[in-house]
């Protein structure tokens, strides 16, 4: 995935570390683009109307980001693989002749098979790393692992609490160029996840360009959106979520967080610095 993980496992069973290898392993060969083998590569290289089967972990993803993508008209979007290798954030380096209007519509699924309905290509990079985070998750729990704190790429999962009977304090990461109010959380069977455009970004013309990309406009989204931060039952979905807001800004994409009754942090680079903007829902767990 292109990232680090990391596991904090109360009284870890025999064969804990290489159960949770196994299902990052697992994830990798079915969702990584930059693996040529995997199934998600295998797929975006089909004949267009060409059915394939997928696996059932690959096909809760794909279905969870097209609904993703309805509740966000389209702001997330699972289909938007062409325009991520356009733009230099993903393994390859085609260019882009003809921007597809809303990609995600071009995919189609069919209970256990799908197949892609124009030349688009599927990239789960705002959505596969939460999905990995609830798949370790729920392997510990069948190992009967009751506390533990699950974290891969800035996304966590939290479980239980500490040895020493403290829940899973988190720190959520600021944009390092900004001076914002520190936001600390404690992971109780809950889940948080960030998108940023410090942590992935080019430089073009002295311009930063973020790695989330606006399915709308085929390109980076205009910069100003430091960061979103989504607290979630699932990583997955928080994951998702936040990459969505990202997209949407903080007027459309914080109205739409609040209409859902999202925990969410939208922080916006302003010329006076940064400017913060939560939900309701979030308010109140902090109060």
């Amino acid at each position: 995935m292109g990232t680090s993980w990391s596991a904090q496992v109360v009284d870890p069973p025999a064969g804990c570390l290489t159960a949770i290898e196994a299902v990052l392993a697992r994830i990798i060969e079915q969702m990584s683009n930059w693996e040529p083998d995997s199934v998600i590569s295998r797929f975006n290289r089909l004949t267009v109307g060409e059915w394939m089967p997928i696996p059932d972990e690959m096909r809760t993803v794909l279905a969870a980001g097209l609904e993703m993508a309805r509740l966000s008209s389209g702001a997330f979007d699972p289909a938007i693989g062409r325009l991520v290798d356009q733009w230099g954030f993903g393994p390859g380096t085609q260019s882009v002749s003809e921007t597809i209007p809303a990609p995600w519509t071009r995919i189609e699924i069919d209970g256990w098979r799908a197949r892609r309905l124009a030349d688009v290509t599927l990239d789960f990079s705002g959505i596969a790393k939460g999905f990995a985070v609830d798949a370790v998750a729920t392997e510990l729990r069948a190992l009967g692992v009751v506390h533990f704190l699950v974290e891969i790429g800035g996304e966590l999962r939290g479980d239980g609490i500490r040895p020493d009977f403290q829940p899973w304090w988190v720190d959520v990461e600021a944009p390092p160029d900004l001076i914002v109010p520190t936001l600390r959380v404690a992971l109780c069977d809950l889940a948080i996840a960030t998108s940023g455009d410090y942590r992935r970004f080019r430089l073009a013309d002295e311009s930063r360009l973020s790695h989330s990309i606006d399915p709308a406009t085929g390109a980076p989204i205009a910069q100003g959106v430091a960061s979103v931060t989504v607290l979630h039952e699932q990583t997955m979905m928080a994951d998702a979520w936040a990459t969505a807001i990202t997209v949407m800004g903080p007027d459309k994409g914080m109205k739409l967080a609040t209409r859902h009754d999202l925990a969410a942090r939208l922080v916006l680079r302003t010329s006076a610095g940064a400017q913060e903007y939560m939900t309701p829902r979030l308010a109140a767990m902090l109060a």
